[in-house]
């Protein structure tokens, strides 16, 4: 080979080795920046986590000031504002059996600064409400944690023939159709409470759906329609004056405000069981870091002494379940409800 073509060949060569190491040194970045990438996303994340809050926090209960999901929300919200030295603002917007608050939620930056209350109402309105639903519950939301549960109990009029479920049953038999039973509306958890003891004490009830379970309470004790689900927040004061008669709680054990009164299998129903609850939930894609954060303080918050006397004003008990818990009871609840509303018919529209 004369000199010109070692020279050639020489350049050839070198531009060879220089592209592989040019090829090289890009493939090695290309592995250390997703590592690098992946670390200050990690370290961000729990930058959140510690700085979190850093400013107001919103908390939505999706219903009318008064009720128990409000009691519940103001104290939760008090003792956070305590504990963190941050604001934590209640905000009532009520509307669409809960749905209208919930969904502004969904809606909103997921950065942990906008929570909402939630109900076992919502586990309802997945179905109820169809593909008219804005939002699922399921996918859109973060569960943070299930605040607390809490019995309905079966308020009957004094005045009735039947003294016991067993007798009611035994009368709804023998007159189908001709017991009656209201609801605080058309697909609340009272109404599936009643649709519940329907299907699996085989009668059948006529339903009468009330704009609130005040005036369903109400005719009750005057003697208007048989029987209501109601909480104990309601009820108590005319259980006490003798003016309903309690039949049976709901729950699956006993409820510590009304020891005396027996649970619905208890009394006869066997595989009945409505549990009312409240939770709170952030926005889907919340950092599981401020999530668990928010987690552990209600968890604690819900113990306190101070805090379980004054939400057991509506029968109330604590729970604050870590958000692993929380979603998993979502879904059985969901599914629940979804069986037992395709298994009845019922729908929003009567």
């Amino acid at each position: 080979m004369d000199g010109g073509g070692r020279e050639a060949h020489e350049r050839i060569a070198y531009s060879v080795g220089s592209m592989n190491r040019m090829r090289r040194a890009v493939m090695r970045a290309g592995v250390a920046l997703p590592i690098l990438s992946a670390w200050q996303l990690a370290h961000a994340k729990s930058d959140a986590a510690a700085d979190y809050p850093s400013r107001v926090i919103r908390l939505i209960v999706p219903f009318a000031p008064g009720g128990g999901t409000d009691i519940v929300g103001r104290t939760i919200a008090q003792k956070l504002t305590e504990a963190w030295k941050q604001p934590v603002v209640v905000e009532n917007r009520a509307g669409g059996n809960g749905t209208i608050g919930a969904n502004a939620v969904a809606k909103s930056p997921p950065d942990g600064y906008t929570l909402s209350m939630i109900t076992s109402s919502h586990s309802v309105n997945v179905t109820l409400q169809g593909s008219k639903h804005p939002y699922d519950l399921l996918k859109d939301f973060a569960p943070v944690s299930q605040v607390t549960r809490q019995p309905y109990v079966l308020i009957v009029s004094p005045d009735r023939p039947f003294k016991s479920v067993k007798e009611l049953v035994a009368f709804g038999r023998a007159h189908p159709g001709k017991l009656t039973y209201g609801s605080s509306g058309i697909g609340g958890t009272s109404h599936l409470a009643g649709a519940l003891l329907g299907s699996l004490a085989d009668i059948e009830m006529t339903h009468v759906p009330y704009r609130g379970g005040e005036p369903a309470m109400a005719d009750v004790a005057a003697g208007q329609i048989d029987m209501l689900f109601s909480t104990l927040l309601q009820s108590h004061g005319l259980i006490q004056a003798g003016k309903l008669r309690p039949f049976a709680v709901t729950t699956s054990a006993r409820s510590p405000a009304l020891p005396d009164v027996p649970t619905m299998q208890e009394a006869g129903v066997p595989g009945y069981e409505v549990t009312p609850w409240y939770g709170i939930v952030a926005p889907g894609a919340t950092p599981r870091t401020i999530v668990a954060k928010l987690s552990r303080e209600i968890g604690r918050i819900v113990h306190l002494p101070d805090v379980a006397q004054k939400i057991a004003v509506d029968g109330s008990e604590p729970v604050g379940s870590t958000p692993d818990e929380f979603a998993a009871h979502l879904k059985s609840e969901v599914e629940k409800w979804r069986d037992l509303i395709r298994k009845t018919g019922i729908r929003t529209d009567g």
